[in-house]
């Protein structure tokens, strides 16, 4: 990763991998674009019972993000499976602790994106993308969907929301993405990597 081009944070939790997955390709669709990277983050998992100790280092994928990951990035997606139409808890307990950001108004006027999972079709895919819209929106966050100029939102009979960019992973989380899904999340990864630029060079004219 350079230490000059700015970048997007890909922000998720995955229990199964499917979300692990789909961040993974809204990376390839950010990095389609000269000028930005995608920084691929997660946040580990929360006790009902007492804060769990978790190594520092994750076994596989993302290292887990921190605050400075938040306050130096361009653009912002963040991705978790559904749980009971809402984001999951870990991802919601990481986003409870960026007082800090709203305080400093760290995030206002970046472009920020969402995607999910789910097990069966109707599994809440669209509130659960609108719960993690409004945290985005309550730090000043300008929010990108995926347009309908994306044929495939006309056309899948598995993910795909004009809210952002869905997966249908089976009861047994283990289906793939397919290509409707594959083609609808890199374009929203390549649409927020084009704001995330524009909007950059729009506050640094500002400053």
């Amino acid at each position: 990763m350079s230490d000059t081009l700015p970048y997007v944070l890909v922000l998720y939790y995955s229990r199964h991998g499917a979300v692990r997955a789909m961040a993974e390709q809204f990376a390839a669709g950010i990095e389609s674009c000269r000028g930005i990277e995608a920084r691929l983050r997660t946040v580990p998992s929360v006790s009902a019972t007492c804060e769990a100790v978790e190594p520092e280092i994750p076994a596989t994928g993302a290292v887990y993000a921190d605050l400075d990951d938040l306050r130096h990035c361009a653009g912002l997606a963040i991705g978790s499976p559904t749980r009971f139409g809402n984001m999951a808890a870990p991802l919601k307990y990481f986003l409870d602790t960026t007082s800090e950001l709203w305080l400093g108004g760290a995030l206002i006027d970046k472009p920020a994106s969402a995607f999910t999972s789910t097990a069966s079709l109707h599994g809440g895919q669209e509130t659960t993308l609108v719960s993690m819209l409004l945290p985005l929106l309550h730090h000043g966050m300008v929010y990108a969907g995926l347009p309908y100029s994306e044929t495939e939102l006309m056309e899948t009979v598995s993910g795909g929301t004009p809210y952002g960019a869905s997966h249908l992973a089976g009861k047994r989380s283990d289906r793939p993405l397919d290509e409707h899904e594959r083609h609808m999340i890199h374009a929203q990864g390549r649409r927020l990597a084009r704001l995330s630029l524009a909007l950059s060079a729009m506050r640094r004219e500002a400053s």
